[in-house]
């Protein structure tokens, strides 16, 4: 558990909120259900007022949906997510619903105003831009300036768009922390090798320009081995309200990577990747007459 203030703006606009920060769960057989359990417990322990989940939530298939929709629903705080590369792959649509059905809402390019405690809190939910389906001008048309505003976005980079659009702090993950930690290894495999540039932690100023937090997450996709503290197994909680400095963090705001945007061909692979899983999953129903 790592605990961090908000932005300056959040500080100056309210009184105090607590949000509780997970991502990639990755709900199935690589990761032991009592990881996601304790996951759970941990969160409603800290008395978070708002969980915000930023995307992965299944494991390369659907088989584990149930188990998903059981975490969900055993938070005690309100669930406001966004959906990451592996939720459609394993099929969007199903993974949706899963999360409609623990009581989750889901933002698709959209935002939302919760109220909590009294305070409202603007959400504003970009959809998956590993697989293209993220789309800036719809998730903050209409958006209110008026109001304190968080920013959710499966993958770390979009942080940029969205902080020229008044969002100041932004939660997300995909990148596990790189999962090994050990001698900077993450920051080869994450940074240099996939070209990213925000691999785990604090980015940018929350004082000005805005921030991004890029979250270690909790299950994992192919091999559950965690090595280094980096690379730990996280909850994160922000407690928007308190200014920057105004307690001890685990650690500061971070350079970013030189980075590497991907090519067109590689976006395109990308969103086909979607397409033909889709399609596979389409055709195996028709041959079981579902």
């Amino acid at each position: 558990m790592r605990r961090f203030a908000g932005s300056l703006d959040h500080s100056e606009r309210l009184d105090h909120l607590r949000v509780a920060h997970l991502t990639d769960l990755h709900v199935g057989r690589v990761t032991p259900f009592n990881v996601q359990k304790m996951a759970v417990r941990l969160t409603n322990e800290a008395r978070a007022d708002v969980v915000v989940i930023t995307g992965d939530f299944v494991c390369h298939s659907q088989l584990y949906l149930d188990q998903l929709t059981e975490v969900v629903a055993s938070f005690d705080a309100p669930v406001v997510c966004v959906l990451g590369n592996h939720d459609y792959w394993a099929g969007a649509a199903e993974v949706r619903r899963a999360l409609l059905r623990g009581g989750a809402e889901v933002l698709s390019n959209e935002h939302t105003v919760l109220k909590l405690r009294g305070q409202e809190l603007q959400v504003v939910g970009l959809d998956d831009a590993y697989t293209g389906h993220a789309s800036l001008e719809s998730a903050t048309r209409g958006l209110r300036s008026d109001l304190p505003t968080l920013g959710l976005s499966h993958i770390a980079e979009e942080a940029e768009a969205l902080w020229s659009r008044g969002v100041p702090l932004v939660l997300s993950g995909h990148t596990h922390a790189g999962q090994v930690t050990l001698a900077r290894l993450h920051e080869l495999a994450i940074g240099r090798l996939a070209g990213h540039k925000y691999v785990h932690g604090l980015y940018g100023n929350r004082a000005t320009d805005g921030a991004v937090y890029v979250g270690a997450g909790v299950g994992a996709s192919v091999m559950p081995v965690r090595l280094g503290e980096r690379g730990r197994r996280e909850l994160t909680l922000f407690e928007l309200g308190h200014a920057p400095g105004s307690f001890v963090e685990p650690f500061g705001e971070q350079a970013p990577g030189r980075g590497r945007k991907p090519s067109p061909r590689l976006q395109y692979l990308r969103a086909a990747k979607v397409i033909k899983k889709e399609r596979h999953r389409a055709l195996l129903r028709r041959k079981n007459g579902g």
